[in-house]
């Protein structure tokens, strides 16, 4: 809620900005006001007081502004120029930078292009697959280098958040008492499922001083990469985390945007990038706590604004409310193998299927190929040598992909498999991972002609496989032998593929 008055010290910023030739655009949140004036942002702390967040005094915000600084410079240090403060002179004029008294703070920052937001690009359809596993690769990057905390977060950290969950949906009246306390209940029957994972975690050093709010309005193109910036400054707590939970929030964003190929995709390549297994299990749950969090405080915002908006923010907020429901909702796990020679589309066939197998934000690929090159310690876009594909390698690396499997599924993930399979052993292999882990299990073989695949082949660039054409002709003398999996046409349209495994799985996109 407001708690206090800062028109003077908005209307001193807009004024100053104005008379140095700046033409001002204001932007509001419910926690920032940000002033756009030529090459420059000026962000300003909102004087509110939530139940996670206070920014009720001078003093309380000038901190902030500085930790702002602090902990963004991590990812964004040419975004971040520095704090000034709007201080009073005897004259009772506002000055920036003065010696009177204290009464607001901004942030200074580098100002960039709306349409460089990936929230933005988002909604205009333009974030690519390219895009997003660099910005996985930036957010794993943050994560590696973050802060351990042995004190924040485990299952105490996430029963606060839950709590302060419960308040904020409580106060806003976004929902009726009755409502907000079957969901309370709801996520408190999963906390008592998930603590002793989350207590695990934050012994193993999982707990980290992350971003906090990892959205896709948080998120920038800056020269060509993508940029973290905004993160949680105002609550050491709630941005203490798990790095799943950090993680959890932009797949969330995603998910709700049905931009749900891409969340798989984040989900995945995180995955490749961070030994994070153990944690499976909690990612449903993780998103549906970060789909409450935006229910609430997207309500907060309504309350807060202009009445033409109100209703609108309204719809937003209960429509992250209806989706932490759908996301506490169970799904049982299965295992799909993808099998076929180099060139069937396998890969990208895993791609399409994943977000409608198992539980939000979909299936976890395993692809033998990333597999060996993680092996080897080396890029997925970087060949390896011939000696990387010799017998006793390609065993250890369906042995590794089966142990992953087997790992996922315990977790309660699903699993698509996404390997050559040409051998009948390998794929009796991966079925008794499926029998002995107790889920279901499909197998389907992508077909093609020889044509194809070699014209596949040889169009890669830049591909996690290093099939050639004699690595392909090679695997067509071999021939798979006797084929029990089912057989696709893999010639057709992917999104026909994709229909056609889905049915086959007798799920829907």
């Amino acid at each position: 809620m407001l708690v206090g008055n800062q028109s003077d010290a908005i209307a001193f910023l807009k004024d100053l900005l104005t008379s140095q030739g700046a033409e001002v655009e204001l932007i509001s949140t419910h926690a920032s006001l940000i002033l756009l004036a030529g090459e420059r942002a000026f962000k300003m702390k909102r004087a509110v007081h939530y139940p996670y967040l206070d920014f009720s005094t001078p003093e309380k915000r000038l901190a902030y502004c500085q930790a702002e600084i602090e902990l963004n410079r991590r990812t964004a240090p040419n975004l971040y120029l520095g704090v000034r403060t709007i201080t009073r002179e005897n004259d009772g004029s506002l000055v920036l930078g003065g010696t009177g008294p204290l009464v607001d703070a901004v942030v200074e920052m580098r100002r960039f292009g709306q349409d460089s937001l990936f929230d933005t690009m988002a909604r205009n359809g333009v974030l690519s697959s390219e895009l997003m596993t660099e910005l996985t690769r930036q957010v794993a990057k943050l994560h590696r280098g973050a802060a351990v905390s042995f004190t924040h977060g485990g299952s105490a950290g996430i029963a606060a958040v839950l709590d302060i969950n419960d308040r904020g949906l409580r106060e806003t009246l976004l929902v009726s008492p009755e409502a907000a306390g079957d969901v309370a209940d709801l996520f408190l029957q999963a906390l008592g499922r998930h603590s002793e994972c989350l207590e695990q975690r934050r012994k193993a050093g999982k707990v980290r001083r992350c971003h906090g709010d990892l959205i896709l309005r948080n998120i920038c193109l800056i020269d060509g990469v993508p940029t973290l910036f905004d993160c949680l400054e105002f609550n050491e707590a709630l941005a203490t985390i798990d790095v799943l939970y950090d993680l959890a929030f932009l797949l969330m964003d995603l998910w709700h945007r049905n931009q749900r190929e891409l969340a798989n995709l984040v989900y995945n390549r995180y995955l490749d990038e961070c030994d994070e297994a153990d944690g499976l299990a909690l990612v449903p749950f993780f998103m549906a706590i970060r789909a409450a969090v935006r229910a609430h405080v997207t309500a907060a915002q309504a309350n807060d604004a202009p009445s033409g908006s109100q209703e609108l923010l309204r719809t937003e907020a209960r429509a992250y409310f209806d989706l932490a429901v759908d996301l506490l909702k169970s799904t049982d796990p299965m295992l799909v193998a993808l099998g076929g020679l180099s060139g069937t589309g396998k890969s990208t066939m895993a791609s399409l299927i994943a977000p409608s197998i198992g539980a939000a934000p979909g299936a976890r690929i395993l692809n033998t190929d990333r597999i060996r090159k993680r092996m080897y310690g080396l890029p997925v876009e970087v060949r390896l040598p011939k000696a990387a594909y010799r017998p006793e390698v390609s065993q250890k690396v369906y042995a590794a992909l089966r142990q992953e499997a087997a790992e996922a599924l315990v977790a309660g993930s699903a699993v698509v498999a996404d390997a050559v399979f040409d051998r009948a052993a390998e794929r009796q292999a991966i079925e008794a991972i499926a029998k002995t882990s107790g889920v279901p299990f499909r197998g389907f073989w992508l077909d093609a002609p020889e044509a194809t695949l070699l014209r596949r082949v040889e169009a890669r660039r830049n591909d996690p496989s290093d099939a050639t054409a004699q690595v392909l002709a090679a695997q067509i003398r071999r021939a798979p032998g006797e084929m029990t999996w089912q057989r696709i046409d893999a010639t057709a349209e992917p999104s026909r593929i994709r229909a056609a495994i889905l049915a086959l799985l007798r799920l829907t996109s």
